[in-house]
């Protein structure tokens, strides 16, 4: 698990092809890499690679053919820059929000422009993910947790204020730029939950709560 605040930008070093997966070689720019272990997870881009060889400033993750075609990683090049943050731990603050690294789909930046000393984005996500993003919910862009500010079908807006632009990749985002997304994890819980009656035999039926409890209690966008 992450919290999807990033503690350093990285850059690729290398890119080995292995039998149709990938030899990943992230440079690990300031990230503390003094209690990284070998088989320790770190999210590149928002994606949970495992360490398989480190140095002092780097480390090789192998990303299967799968994750190569479902997520960002498959557009990267050697001198890329990536967002970087290593697993929490029981003492980690949490100043995001629970991130489990596995992406859900990819998002592409729509539009971009200035607003104020901030960056306003507009974003459209995948048709079979826009259910699951609701205005100040929380989502993960690239590894970074941000807060949506409004929802508009498939489409949903963020603002980046200038330290996080300073910090993280999104810094380079322009129109046409994809992105790994991952959605809060409690809105599957809520899909979930509210199948009621749909659920499998043995499971619990009869929820009682409804999509109108949700959204009255700010869970999710009332449609």
């Amino acid at each position: 698990m992450f919290t999807g605040i990033i503690q350093s930008i990285g850059t690729i070093s290398d890119l080995q092809p292995k039998g149709g997966d990938v030899s990943l070689i992230v440079n690990t720019g300031k990230l503390d890499m003094s209690d990284v272990e070998l088989g320790d997870s770190i999210a590149v881009n928002g994606v949970c690679l495992t360490a398989v060889a480190m140095t002092e400033n780097s480390f090789t993750a192998d990303v299967s053919r799968e994750t190569l075609s479902l997520t960002s990683l498959g557009g990267l090049s050697k001198g890329s820059p990536v967002n970087l943050e290593k697993a929490l731990t029981l003492n980690t603050r949490l100043g995001g929000h629970l991130v489990s690294g596995h992406v859900d789909g990819l998002g592409e930046v729509e539009s971009r422009r200035n607003d104020g000393r901030s960056e306003h984005f507009r974003i459209k996500a995948p048709d079979d993910l826009a259910r699951y993003i609701a205005a100040k919910g929380s989502i993960t862009i690239d590894g970074v947790s941000l807060t949506v500010n409004r929802v508009d079908g498939v489409y949903f807006e963020i603002n980046i204020v200038p330290h996080t632009l300073q910090e993280t990749v999104i810094s380079a985002y322009q129109a046409g730029t994809k992105i790994n997304l991952e959605v809060d994890v409690i809105a599957r819980y809520l899909e979930r939950l509210l199948q009621g009656g749909a659920l499998n035999e043995g499971s619990v039926k009869g929820s009682t709560i409804t999509e109108e409890y949700l959204a009255e209690n700010g869970f999710v966008a009332r449609s």
